[in-house]
Order: structure tokens, then C-alpha cells, then sequence
């Protein structure tokens, strides 16, 4: 059991990472959505059935990102602004990281804030099928939707992403 889950945990690792990656838009936590799949996968490997494996993978990596934007808004709710422009979360100071400097960085930003603003379900069928390329078969399969149903959500989300880069890209100096 140990090598044949090594062997699919390694062929999806990348693909968790990534829906993860652009849904959140944050390294460490897409790490841990990484590592939370993963750790169910294991839990529930004697249950898989390998031909839904991927479509599996899929709704609970979708599902673990919503947990962690969840956590995310819990999170923020907590941290209180002092007088002097500091964030202190129960007396331990948050500092931001540092600014990006390099004007590509802060086009990536810009498309995946754009991207992370989209609804559900119209991000997640955006990041499958146009960062992980996958089939419009497979998303259907993936996220349970009539195909058309992903054919019409994925033409919408494309549009609204268009008209939010559109407003944004217009007010920047890129």
C-alpha cells in the first residue's frame, strides 16, 4: 500500500498545490492545503476507488480552500489595529512582508487577486481548466456539473475576470 500511494501522492501533489496555490494566493497556506489532502488521501486510501480518485482530490482540495479562507476572515476578525498604526494580535506584532519591486510580481498579483475575487463556482472551473488545463469533460466529472453547465460558469468567469483586469489593469501604470 505504502508504494502505490507514494506513486499517486506524487502524481497529484503538484496538481493540489496548484489549485490550491491560486485559489488562496498564498505559499504557506497552499503548503498546508497540500499536506491536508494529502493526509486524507491517506486516511481514506482502503476507500478510494481509483477511477474517482482525481475527481475525489479535486472536491476535497476545493473544500479544504474554502476552510482556509474561512480561517483566514476568523483570523482577521481577531487582529486589532493600535493608535500608532500597528496590528497587534494579542500583544504579539504582525509585520508585513516585504513590497514587491519588480513590475511583473505585481501584474501576477494583480491577475490573481482578480482571480481569487471571482466566485465560487466560477474560480475553481477558471483554475482548472485554464492554469491546470484540464478538459471540460474532467471538470464536469471533477466538480459533479452538467458539462454545459461548466461550458456557460467557465465563459462567465473568463468574462468577469476580463472586466475586473480591465478596471484594474486601466488604473495602474503597467
Amino acid at each position: 500500500m505504502t508504494k502505490k500511494f507514494r506513486s499517486v501522492a506524487d502524481q497529484h501533489r503538484h496538481r493540489v498545490y496548484t489549485f490550491a496555490y491560486y485559489s488562496l494566493r498564498n505559499r504557506e497556506e497552499a503548503e498546508d492545503v497540500t499536506q491536508e489532502v494529502l493526509v486524507r488521501m491517506w486516511k481514506n486510501w482502503e476507500e478510494l476507488n481509483e477511477a474517482t480518485l482525481p475527481a475525489w482530490i479535486n472536491r476535497v482540495t476545493r473544500n479544504a480552500c474554502i476552510d482556509a479562507v474561512r480561517r483566514r476572515r476568523a483570523y482577521r476578525t481577531r487582529v486589532v489595529a493600535t493608535g500608532d498604526g500597528e496590528e497587534m494580535l494579542q500583544g504579539i506584532s504582525i509585520e508585513p512582508g516585504p513590497d514587491a519591486t519588480v513590475e511583473a510580481s505585481e501584474l501576477r498579483e494583480t491577475i490573481q487577486g482578480a482571480l481569487a475575487s471571482l466566485q465560487e463556482p466560477y474560480r475553481s472551473i477558471v483554475i482548472l481548466r485554464e492554469i491546470q488545463d484540464m478538459k471540460y469533460e474532467e471538470i464536469s466529472k471533477n466538480l459533479e456539473l452538467p458539462l454545459n453547465t461548466v461550458k456557460s460558469y467557465l465563459h462567465r468567469g473568463r468574462r468577469m475576470l476580463r472586466e475586473k483586469l480591465t478596471g484594474t489593469l486601466d488604473h495602474e501604470s503597467f
